[in-house]
């Protein structure tokens, strides 16, 4: 009897490993130019933005801005630009934007995983619970899905952003540990670790906690559905501090390249899951590359990269698309019927 249970459990856990995933990281704040074009010429040669601008300058900037990306970028241009796509590249007249009128942080998560703005429950970064359902909480209260549905960002305020207390997700933001119920050694040694480690910041840890703790998730807990949300970008911009904006972008573009590989190192991930990378928000040229919000220009310019075995160049042919798409893309990366009928089309359409 145990030998036929153990069949029928090894079965199912074959077909389940067949089923597509998606995997949805964002980077908090990243301007579309500086994953076009790399290193800002103008903001690289500010004394007032960089504290060691002879260093970043050697590291990342040539004239030519076509390699000067990737330089800043080399996994996003070396290797998605080849095998899969990158949208909202404007000097090729590529757009992609957001749609909320208040273009601060949270009201850009809530257009990216809920398919549409909220311009009137949330209009700021405020600790509200989120009215609205994401696509996360939809697919994870479908019974095969349950508890196959994670989110592990840098920003405390993902709690909210995703209602936890609704959706019952399993989140791990700010400076929270592992989820997960028996977490392995490195998992107890990275909550240790984050609590020891200085906080640059109140409310955002350092992205390397959110995306150690985002790849233990994925090879213990197995989430068919993930979202890593990355932080330092925007707090390093706010800090009016280049150098680090830069070098952030720097690690998360490494990140995102360990993420891939994992993915490909495992065969419950292999061939059958899609990246899609995004951001929540734009920011202003020149001096008001420091901020964000209805006021400044440029801040509903966004970007998103889809990489995976359903992604072809051939497919994306328009040259405008919006963030309200994705949660919709993602319902159909995942082939799970969603009619939410104020949701943005799918990227596909």
């Amino acid at each position: 009897m145990k030998y036929t249970f153990l069949i029928v459990a090894l079965f199912s856990n074959f077909l389940f490993a067949q089923e597509p995933k998606v995997i949805v990281i964002t980077m908090d704040g990243v301007r579309w130019k500086e994953v076009v074009r790399g290193a800002d010429k103008y903001l690289i040669n500010r004394p007032n933005f960089t504290s060691s601008m002879n260093y970043h300058k050697e590291k990342y900037f040539v004239e030519d801005s076509l390699q000067r990306r990737k330089l800043l970028m080399p996994f996003t241009w070396n290797y998605i630009a080849k095998k899969g796509v990158i949208l909202g590249n404007r000097d090729e007249k590529n757009h992609v934007n957001l749609t909320n009128k208040p273009l601060w942080s949270y009201p850009g998560y809530n257009e990216i995983i809920t398919g549409k703005p909220d311009d009137i429950n949330i209009i700021n970064n405020d600790d509200i619970l989120n009215p609205n359902v994401s696509i996360f909480e939809y697919v994870n209260n479908i019974p095969t899905y349950n508890q196959k549905v994670m989110v592990v960002g840098s920003w405390k305020m993902f709690t909210y952003i995703f209602n936890q207390n609704r959706s019952k997700l399993l989140i791990n933001s700010g400076y929270q540990h592992s989820f997960n119920p028996k977490p392995t050694g490195k998992e107890l040694y990275l909550n240790k670790l984050q609590d020891l480690t200085p906080k640059l910041w109140q409310n955002t840890r350092y992205d390397i906690f959110t995306h150690e703790y985002a790849l233990e998730a994925m090879k213990n807990q197995k989430p068919h559905l993930l979202f890593i949300g990355y932080g330092e970008p925007d707090d390093f911009g706010h800090d009016k501090d280049y150098d680090h904006y830069l070098n952030a972008i720097n690690r998360n573009d490494k990140m995102i390249e360990e993420i891939w590989n994992y993915v490909q190192s495992d065969s419950y991930y292999k061939d059958q899951t899609t990246i899609l990378v995004t951001t929540d928000h734009g920011r202003g040229d020149f001096y008001e590359w420091v901020d964000h919000s209805k006021h400044v220009k440029g801040s509903s310019n966004s970007f998103i990269m889809l990489l995976g075995p359903s992604i072809k160049k051939v497919n994306f042919t328009k040259k405008d698309y919006y963030s309200t798409q994705i949660a919709q893309t993602i319902a159909d990366l995942l082939e799970i019927k969603w009619h939410n009928p104020d949701a943005g089309k799918s990227l596909f359409n």
